[in-house]
């Protein structure tokens, strides 16, 4: 799992210099699938959108203008050239702000562009208020969530198709496991995650790996919900088979 994870990374870490990451905050999220491979998933809640750009530095050990500043040929005595370096990348506050503010709205309005996004608020400060739900059929994979024009990478919830009839459903975003805190700038924002994500089926249900195990309900289904917060270390994760 490991080795996968950093060939993974290795594909991850290009993209999301150029992308945001959003995280979870406060949600209620659901996902029912039928054994007749009709689906239905819901998130209600908040959304925190990650600057990658200076995350990335950061998890790397500095900033852009850490490793750009030219070195003194005078020991500690600042040059002419150096000093033009620092005041030149002195940020500006209400600058970036402002520039992070107008690039989250642009996220916003992506998103609100995309079908299922019944409400798509941002608030400031990073964060989203979002309402999602989307119904399908799984003839194929279902990811959420991931938007082109926004450039969201990094999913919450995965649903995998296979071929021998079963379906495998992984919630890394609803998880602060060692694989989410290797992403640098993805780790701190776990720190926010607080919700319930809960599984509703009448497929069987190969394996899961909540604890408590399935609570039986009407009709011969079944629910799992995994609780996920800053110390959720294992992605809710189950396996079903389909007709």
């Amino acid at each position: 799992m490991g080795r996968m994870f950093k060939a993974a990374l290795a594909l991850f870490l290009p993209l999301a210099l150029a992308s945001c990451v959003l995280a979870p905050g406060k949600f209620v999220s659901t996902l029912r699938i039928d054994a007749d491979h009709h689906f239905t998933f819901t998130y209600i809640g908040e959304v925190y959108a990650l600057d990658m750009s200076d995350n990335m530095m950061n998890g790397l050990g500095g900033t852009p203008s850490d490793h750009a500043t030219p070195a003194s040929s005078d020991g500690d005595s600042p040059t002419m050239q150096r000093l033009a370096f620092q005041s030149e990348d002195k940020p500006d506050p209400a600058k970036k702000k402002a520039a992070t503010d107008a690039r989250n709205r642009e996220i916003a309005a992506a998103l609100s562009k995309e079908a299922g996004y019944r409400k798509v608020t941002y608030v400031g400060d990073g964060k989203f208020q979002i309402d999602y739900a989307v119904s399908g059929t799984l003839d194929h994979a279902f990811v959420f969530p991931y938007n082109l024009d926004a450039e969201a990478v990094f999913p919450f919830v995965v649903v995998e198709v296979r071929a021998n009839g079963t379906v495998r459903v992984k919630a890394p975003g609803f998880a602060a496991d060692d694989n989410t805190k290797s992403v640098p700038g993805v780790g701190q924002q776990t720190s926010k995650l607080d919700g319930i994500f809960t599984l509703d089926t009448d497929a069987e249900i190969v394996s899961q790996n909540n604890e408590e195990g399935a609570t039986p309900g009407t009709a011969g289904r079944k629910t799992i919900s995994w609780k996920a917060t800053p110390l959720t270390k294992d992605a809710p994760t189950a396996v079903l088979r389909l007709h």
